[in-house]
C-alpha cells in the first residue's frame, strides 16, 4: 500500500478505532486519537502546508519532531500531498520542527498548548495558535509517483511511496513502541497503518508501568 493511501484506508476500515495512543511518561499526559480525529489533524496540516508553502508533490518537508502522536499527523499530511520527509536536510521547501528560532512551523508538543511558550523567530508560525483556523477537510489535488522517495535521512531513501512496510506486521496488530529514532517510528506507522492496526508510544518509558500498560493497551506486539 503506497504511503498516501495509509490514511484513506484506515477510514473506510474503521474510522472510530484507535489508530495513536501516545503516553508521556514524563508529565503524565495520555491521549488518543481516533482514525478520523487523526484524519482532522492532517487536514488542518495540509491546509497549512498548502497555504503557507504551496506543497506539491516532489517538494522537500524537513521533520524536525521527535516520536510523538504530532509527528504522526504532520508525516500523513506531507504524504497525502505528495512530499518528501528528509528527516536531517539542509536544503527543504518547507520544515516542522519544535525549535522556536528556525523559520518554519513551530509544533508545541503538550495537547493541551494554545500558543508557544516563548517568543518565536520572525517569520516562523506558531502551529499551537495557527493550525486550528484549518478546515476538518482537505482534498489534495495530485499525487507523488510510485519511485517519489517517502522517507529520507543522512542524504539516503529509506522508504518510497509504493515500497512495502520497512517493518511487516501481522493484520490489526497493536504495536508498543518506545524509540526514540523518529525514522523508526515513522516507518513503524507505515507498518502498522498497511496492517489495518495501530501504534502505542512510550515517551520517556517507566520501566514499571510498562507491563500494565500492554495489557491496558491490549498491544499484541513491541518493537
Amino acid at each position: 500500500m503506497r504511503v498516501d493511501q495509509l490514511l484513506p484506508a484506515m477510514l473506510r476500515s474503521d474510522p472510530a478505532r484507535p489508530r495513536i495512543t501516545c503516553y508521556d511518561d514524563t508529565t503524565g499526559e495520555r491521549i488518543e486519537l481516533s482514525g478520523k480525529v487523526l484524519a482532522n489533524w492532517v487536514a488542518k496540516a495540509q491546509g497549512m502546508l498548502n497555504e503557507q508553502f504551496d506543497a506539491a508533490p516532489g517538494m522537500v518537508l524537513r521533520l524536525d519532531l521527535p516520536p510523538h502522536w504530532r509527528t504522526v499527523y504532520w508525516a500523513l499530511a506531507a504524504w497525502g500531498l505528495g512530499m518528501t520527509i528528509d528527516l536531517t536536510t539542509d536544503h527543504a521547501d518547507a520544515i516542522v520542527t519544535t525549535n522556536p528560532l528556525v523559520e518554519g512551523v513551530v509544533v508545541t508538543l503538550p495537547a493541551l498548548a494554545r500558543s508557544a511558550p516563548t517568543p518565536l523567530t520572525p517569520g516562523a508560525i506558531d502551529e499551537a495558535r495557527e493550525l486550528a483556523a484549518y478546515g476538518d477537510q482537505f482534498t489534495p489535488w495530485d499525487s507523488a509517483e510510485d519511485d517519489t522517495a517517502a522517507l529520507a535521512a543522512a542524504g539516503a531513501t529509506r522508504q518510497r511511496y509504493a515500497d512495502p512496510p520497512a517493518y511487516p506486521l501481522s493484520a490489526g496488530a497493536r504495536v508498543h513502541t518506545a524509540t526514540r529514532d523518529v525514522g523508526e517510528f515513522l516507518q513503524l506507522a507505515i507498518g502498522a497503518y498497511a496492517a489495518d492496526g495501530s501504534l502505542v508510544l512510550s515517551i520517556g518509558l517507566d520501566p514499571a508501568r510498562l507491563p500494565g500498560r500492554l495489557r491496558t493497551e491490549g498491544v499484541s506486539e513491541s518493537r
